[in-house]
């Protein structure tokens, strides 16, 4: 047995030394060794035969030496070579190919089923359970990336830890379950410590940048030229308000001026039975120019609000502090406290501001809308007026003894 390891260490270390390209820093002589080594912890942990020993032993050296020949397949270069190997030194049969067996449960997903297959599983991986765990998988993410395979960030390269660790890798012998798994218990811990740290880390590193981001914008955003705009744009907004009311208030004194005139000259003629026809157009008149006094009032109605707030909803700047409904109700120190808040943070201060023009803004859509169906409620009930009192006079031929009497 000793004579066939010596040859096969030899034979192994001087390819690796030898062959195997520089770029693989990971995949060397050094992760072989240290997959012997465990691999003989496990071989006197598990009581391993001396036959299955030597077994487990040529594999272990083997089971990397196809990267010589490339990434690709690398488990199935390692078995030929094997194969290769042991066949001049006319090693037996049956041995090489549990030995070739033994090299290909080494493959990424490979399920083991006997015990030899989870041993050398378990040395394989043995460095999830050692100290130095890091460091060795810092080598493993620069050989991938100076072989162009795959690149990770900080946060990525943790995270790929840690999947692994929980959904992909255990160990498989009870040596390795008492004596590793405490080990990579702990070097899970410092992963999700790592991440964690990381996380925060890049939570500030792009609250940083924004904040970086924001100060530019602004030096490209004079103040004088924000300040214009809010200051023209709520002037047009409190003109239209103007407007809108002015409207209104015409409206509503034009139809309490003929309400006032219909009852005080029509109505009171209506008693006659003779004017009974005039009875309807009448009636048509008046609720016409109702509907349109009763819009011109919600129009121009203004509405309650609450007139509190908290010192949360400052905080959250959940408060509008520039419309008066909103701390009209308040003490004169809140009110003064909050202004201040308001006015140390410009965020909070231009925020209110669009809150301000925005909500202006949906008062003046409600004025608008409503003033509109008045004036047209106003304008069809004169038509509807006017052409029911002409249909009503031109029935009855009545019309000159009713304008004498208006």
């Amino acid at each position: 047995m000793e004579n066939i390891l010596i040859d096969v260490e030899k034979h192994v270390s001087s390819l690796l030394q030898n062959d195997l390209p520089h770029t693989f820093i990971y995949h060397n002589l050094g992760h072989t060794r240290r997959v012997v080594k465990s691999a003989k912890e496990l071989i006197e942990g598990e009581q391993v035969t001396e036959d299955d020993a030597e077994i487990l032993l040529i594999a272990s050296w083997f089971h990397d030496i196809g990267y010589i020949k490339g990434c690709d397949d690398h488990e199935e270069n390692s078995a030929k070579m094997a194969r290769t190997f042991l066949n001049d030194k006319n090693y037996p049969e049956d041995k090489t190919n549990a030995i070739i067996d033994l090299i290909m449960s080494t493959k990424m997903g490979y399920q083991p089923s006997t015990h030899l297959e989870k041993i050398i599983n378990d040395a394989d991986n043995s460095h999830f359970g050692k100290k130095g765990y890091t460091e060795i998988c810092d080598l493993l993410r620069a050989e991938w990336e100076q072989l162009g395979t795959k690149h990770f960030t900080d946060i990525e390269w943790s995270q790929e830890n840690v999947t692994f660790f929980t959904q992909y890798h255990r160990f498989y012998t009870d040596f390795a379950l008492e004596n590793w798994q405490p080990t990579k218990d702990k070097n899970l811990a410092n992963l999700f410590k790592t991440l964690k740290k990381q996380k925060q880390e890049e939570k500030k590193h792009k609250k940083k940048e924004e904040e970086f981001a924001l100060k530019k914008n602004k030096a490209k955003l004079p103040e004088r030229g924000i300040e214009t705009m809010f200051r023209v744009t709520l002037k047009n907004h409190i003109t239209l308000s103007n407007i809108a009311d002015t409207k209104a208030n015409i409206l509503l004194s034009v139809n309490a001026i003929i309400v006032s005139l219909v009852l005080s000259n029509l109505v009171s003629k209506l008693d006659n039975p003779s004017n009974d026809y005039l009875i309807w157009p009448t009636v048509i008149f008046v609720v016409f120019t109702v509907i349109s006094i009763i819009l011109s009032i919600l129009a121009t109605r203004p509405n309650v609000t609450s007139g509190k707030f908290t010192k949360e909803d400052v905080a959250n700047k959940k408060v509008n502090l520039l419309f008066f409904g909103n701390f009209h109700k308040m003490s004169l120190q809140d009110f003064e406290w909050a202004m201040g808040e308001m006015m140390q943070d410009r965020d909070y201060l231009y925020s209110s501001m669009k809150k301000d023009l925005y909500f202006l803004g949906k008062v003046l859509d409600r004025k608008y809308k409503i003033l509109r169906l008045t004036y047209t409620v106003f304008m069809i009930g004169i038509i509807v007026s006017v052409i029911a009192f002409a249909i009503a006079f031109k029935f009855y031929g009545i019309a000159e003894p009713i304008t004498r009497s208006l």
